[in-house]
């Protein structure tokens, strides 16, 4: 019963490990002895969260990717352009870079996020108990992708500021700038609002499991009478 023995838990404000006594599963909670608040053993309702948030994003990226961006008004007329249209202005015009770029950030980025998100949050509910470690890498990658999702939004941010000529050219933002922003920020609250220790609590849990019907096994053929006692 060594993995589920006692658990360690952060403290959010400044730091310091505590160590949380036998039986620590469940919701757990103690006062830090360093600044005084209240410390969580793992964070409250978070799979419930983490759920929300994926499922809002998920909500927000399709009038994202169907409203256009952003508004271009010139002289000879006015534009608007999706996501989707942008990417592909950027590559007829030979911009192979810059296309390549807002599609890996727009489009590539956030539907892999949501997908790990939904693949992690699917593996802990219905107790998946292989690779953690794998498990473990893509949550970390999600980590490490996320900020990237904020290319886009940039882009239009500067188009806008620096193309501002009235009456001659001006671009104004769209609602999809506003929905995609509010995709980036439901996926970044939601890799923050998973706690990746529960990918590893199944774990240890399962190996105690085991140990626990290995010594009710043991102790049940030790203590089983011979046939010499039964016969007397």
């Amino acid at each position: 019963m060594r993995g589920i023995d006692a658990g360690y838990g952060r403290c959010e404000s400044c730091g310091q490990l505590l160590r949380f006594p036998p039986p620590f599963r469940g919701a757990r909670t103690a006062l830090c002895p360093r600044c005084g608040s209240t410390v969580h053993l793992r964070r409250p309702a978070s799979i419930q969260n983490t759920w929300a948030l994926v499922l809002a994003s998920i909500v927000f990226y399709i009038p994202a990717n169907l409203l256009p961006m952003m508004h271009v008004h010139t002289f000879a007329g006015s534009s608007s352009d999706t996501i989707m249209s942008g990417i592909i202005y950027f590559l007829e015009s030979g911009s192979y870079l810059i296309g390549i770029v807002i599609f890996i950030a727009s489009i590539f980025v956030p539907t892999v996020k949501i997908f790990i998100l939904i693949y992690l949050l699917l593996s802990i509910q219905r107790g998946w108990h292989h690779d953690p470690i794998r498990r473990q890498k893509l949550y970390l990658f999600t980590e490490i992708i996320g900020r990237w999702s904020m290319v886009d939004v940039f882009v239009v941010s500067i188009m806008i500021a620096l193309v501002h000529f009235r009456g001659l050219s001006e671009i104004r933002t769209g609602l999809g700038a506003l929905f995609f922003l509010l995709v980036v920020i439901s996926t970044m609250l939601a890799a923050m609002t998973f706690d990746p220790r529960l990918i590893w609590d199944q774990i240890e849990f399962k190996a105690s499991s085991r140990d626990l019907l290995k010594r009710d096994s043991a102790s049940i053929q030790y203590d089983a009478p011979s046939k010499k006692d039964l016969h007397g």
